[in-house]
């Protein structure tokens, strides 16, 4: 399937993205419904979501640049220190950018 990028096309694959990106969302809340919470499955998607997040950090730490890294460690720090996420994702915004900008 091929879809230009005229403005038409562009437009068409946000709206595509937007419909697929809602139906997963409203589909996970609507079959989850169905679902009782037992102790086991709470553990399981408080565990899932540190493992999509270490899936995206980890291949960050050895395949990314300089910014990349001092980004994480920056970050890694800022959330001991301080045990608030969005200062320590601000300070690893600007670490990286600091990093990039003189390496």
């Amino acid at each position: 399937m091929m879809i230009e990028t005229t403005t038409t096309g562009i437009l068409a694959l946000i709206a595509i993205m937007t419909v697929v990106t809602l139906a997963t969302r409203f589909g996970g809340v609507f079959i989850m419904s169905f679902v009782r919470i037992s102790p086991r499955i709470e553990s399981f998607i408080n565990t899932m979501a540190s493992s999509v997040l270490i899936a995206i950090v980890v291949p960050m730490a050895f395949g990314g640049d300089v910014g990349a890294r001092v980004a994480l460690v920056t970050t890694a720090a800022a959330m001991l220190l301080s045990r608030k996420p969005l200062p320590s994702i601000a300070a690893g915004i600007a670490a990286a950018a600091i990093a990039r900008y003189f390496f």
